[in-house]
C-alpha cells in the first residue's frame, strides 16, 4: 500500500492537538478554546480520510477544502493559547510548526486538484 503524506500528518497532528487538549483540561483548567481547537485540530484528518475515498473529484476537492479551512480554524485557536500563554515555549513552537506545514499541502492538494478538473 502506499504511504498518503497528508492522512499520516493529519492523523499525528490529531494525536498532538487530543494530547495538547488533555494537558490543557488537566493542568491549566482551560476548557473553552481547548474545546474549539479539539474540534477543528482533528476534523482535519477527518475530512482528509473522507476525501480519500471521495465518489468524485469534486468530492475530493469539496473535502479538501474543508480540511484546510478546520487547518486554518486551528492555527487561529492555537494562536490565541499561545498569545493567552496557556502554551508556550516549544510546545507552541512545534505545534505551530506542524498546522503550518499541513496548510501548505493542504493548499496545494486543492489548488492542483482544481487545475486539473
Amino acid at each position: 500500500m502506499k504511504r498518503n503524506i497528508i492522512v499520516e500528518k493529519s492523523f499525528e497532528f490529531s494525536v498532538r492537538v487530543v494530547n495538547l487538549y488533555k494537558y490543557l483540561v488537566s493542568e491549566k483548567r482551560e476548557y473553552v478554546l481547548s474545546k474549539q481547537l479539539l474540534r477543528s485540530g482533528t476534523s482535519i484528518g477527518a475530512n482528509v480520510n473522507e476525501a480519500v475515498e471521495g465518489q468524485s473529484k469534486k468530492d475530493f476537492i469539496s473535502k479538501m477544502n474543508i480540511a484546510l479551512k478546520e487547518a486554518r480554524e486551528s492555527r487561529y485557536w492555537l494562536e490565541l493559547l499561545e498569545r493567552t500563554e496557556y502554551i508556550s515555549g516549544e510546545k507552541s513552537k512545534n505545534i505551530l510548526i506542524e498546522i503550518d506545514e499541513l496548510i501548505r499541502i493542504l493548499v496545494k492538494i486543492v489548488k492542483t486538484s482544481r487545475e486539473r478538473l
